[in-house]
């Protein structure tokens, strides 16, 4: 489904609040769905360490925070930068860190749009992989990423609730070209 009234725009300081508030949301939906308690997720010491990161990933100078945008609310955020894991080639790889919709929305394309700056920016920076975790409980992203041509690589790391977070790979040279 194509959303057409939905924008993106890099995201601003000033809309760190809004990106903390739409990604609890998101965050509290799977993790709730695979098992982690209400407690975990929304504490306010949690809260507030959720904000300083992303008032950190904003404002830095090799990330890339982009807000989907529809009648004046953020509906979606994507960050993306280079990668992570010292096994992973910053010359030939870019990280996803993160996609977000507000639940709700999910399904309308806002994620799929996000998707689609994320492969523009690997394009556009010369990469020829993107990098990924999903954590393994999370069904729903599991398969939005599959569905997008991304494979696990085998490997993973602990996560919440006593799960794993799946690294995966996305090969952009394979993909067809918009």
């Amino acid at each position: 489904m194509t959303d057409f009234r939905t924008s993106l725009r890099v995201a601003r300081l000033a809309d760190v609040d809004g990106i903390t508030d739409l990604h609890t949301a998101a965050r509290t939906a799977y993790y709730q769905a695979g098992g982690v308690t209400d407690a975990e997720l929304t504490s306010p010491e949690a809260l507030a360490d959720r904000r300083a990161s992303w008032a950190r990933a904003v404002g830095s100078d090799d990330r890339t925070v982009l807000c989907a945008e529809r009648d004046g609310e953020i509906v979606g955020i994507l960050s993306m930068g280079p990668p992570y894991d010292a096994d992973v080639d910053p010359a030939m790889a870019g990280q996803l860190y993160q996609i977000h919709v507000r639940p709700g929305l999910w399904g309308h394309g806002i994620g799929g749009r996000l998707h689609a700056a994320f492969v523009r920016f690997l394009r556009e920076e010369a990469l020829s992989v993107g990098v990924l975790e999903a954590w393994d409980r999370n069904s729903r992203a599991q398969g939005f990423y599959a569905r997008h041509g991304w494979r696990p690589d085998g490997r993973d790391r602990p996560g919440p609730g006593g799960g794993r977070y799946v690294r995966m790979r996305l090969a952009v040279g394979a993909l067809e070209r918009p």
